[in-house]
């Protein structure tokens, strides 16, 4: 086996997660390769809360647009809107927002490659050995290997590393997302639409299990909806979806599908050399989907676990990115996770759920834990009321209006 160089890491995959890890570690002044396949755009709705740009330096020029609020639209059509009070969430396009995050990483240091990752071999010392067959080179070309002392796997939710290096990464649960990207309506000729508000379908007829959204891109729109549930077919859903908001006629740009993770994997490293991060590690927010700000942060902290690894020899350092992100994600993964498996089960407790977010005290404590990305604990007494409310909810003593 001939092996071309050897590198402190390799990074597989060129998304939110794989491209931060990237960024940072070209910074510390690692030898980093990333690779991408390049080609492919995940659907995705595009939300950056103000925490992220500001946590991982998104300029405002790579937003397509800002929100400034929120409708929820429950299965007997009833609307509820839910503004923001203070600030925005900003808005990307995948097609250009992951492109530019690499090309950062790029910049920092790091040495993009183009292909697709085949598998890891092992030398005969037992370091890791990536090997991936290059773009544009013929399916007899030979496959390109790097030797590298550490991997980070950020190859998505059907992530091979995690499936061939990690327990527990074969088999996960995930929800299937799908979305179309339309030509944003010129203003005025469709009623009910707003450039500046994000629209958010809680409706069995749309997904039995998950929602459906129509989120504002600028000049483009995002139409989509997700479910865990076999045989739903994702693009009449969305279809209807288009027709119920008037969206139907307006000419549709690109389509997108792909798996989105429910729930962290238990376990992100090998205990070696590898450790995963973004999708490949489950980090998706049950409820909301939301994933680009996870991904980020994971990213961050998978680079930050390899450095230590690499600096200290301790392969144990790869175990600190899981424990890092769960102590201070994981209670509000928790929390959404068991709102989702109970809320989103039929359509007559999420006809309750939207019934809920009419709350005021919702509303605020909602925007500030996204916003922010924390549990807000400086309102006991709203915290109290949201609590009593919730319960009168579940059993049933006040009416979903």
């Amino acid at each position: 086996m001939v092996v071309v160089e050897t590198v402190d890491v390799v990074v597989v995959g060129g998304g939110p997660a794989g491209a931060t890890a990237a960024n940072d570690l070209a910074l510390k002044g690692r030898s980093v390769v990333l690779l991408d396949r390049e080609s492919r755009i995940k659907p995705c709705g595009g939300a950056i809360p103000p925490r992220a740009m500001k946590d991982f330096a998104i300029p405002e020029s790579r937003l397509v647009c800002k929100v400034k609020g929120a409708r929820i639209v429950s299965p007997t059509a009833r609307m509820i809107d839910m503004p923001i009070l203070s600030g925005y969430v900003g808005m990307v396009d995948r097609k250009d927002f992951d492109p530019w995050l690499r090309e950062r990483a790029a910049e920092s240091g790091a040495d993009r490659r183009v292909g697709t990752f085949q598998r890891i071999e092992r030398d005969p010392d037992g370091t890791a050995v990536v090997v991936y067959h290059p773009q544009g080179e013929g399916a007899d070309a030979e496959p390109v290997r790097l030797r590298a002392r550490a991997v980070i796997g950020a190859d998505g939710a059907r992530s091979t590393i995690a499936k061939s290096e990690i327990p527990g990464g074969k088999e996960r649960p995930y929800v299937v997302a799908y979305h179309e990207i339309v030509k944003a309506p010129e203003p005025g000729t469709v009623p009910g639409y707003d450039p500046e508000r994000c629209d958010v379908y809680y409706d069995g007829t749309i997904s039995p299990d998950f929602y459906g959204w129509i989120f504002p891109h600028g000049d483009t729109v995002s139409i989509g909806m997700g479910t865990e549930k076999k045989g739903v077919d994702l693009r009449a859903a969305t279809a209807d979806l288009r027709r119920r908001a008037g969206l139907d006629k307006v000419e549709t740009l690109r389509y997108e599908g792909a798996p989105i993770p429910l729930k962290p994997m238990k376990k992100w490293d090998n205990g070696k050399d590898v450790v995963v991060a973004g999708d490949a590690a489950g980090v998706v927010a049950p409820a909301s989907g939301e994933g680009i700000y996870y991904a980020l942060c994971g990213g961050r902290l998978a680079g930050e676990a390899v450095d230590a690894m690499l600096r200290t020899g301790k392969a144990v350092h790869l175990a600190d990115a899981r424990k890092r992100f769960m102590k201070e994600h994981g209670r509000v993964f928790w929390i959404l996770g068991v709102m989702q498996d109970f809320w989103y089960k039929n359509d007559k407790r999420r006809e309750r759920f939207v019934s809920m977010c009419e709350d005021p005290d919702v509303q605020r404590l909602t925007w500030e834990a996204y916003m922010n990305k924390a549990l807000v604990r400086t309102s006991p007494m709203a915290h109290v009321r949201i609590f009593l409310k919730d319960m009168a909810h579940l059993l049933g003593l006040v009416k979903a209006t």
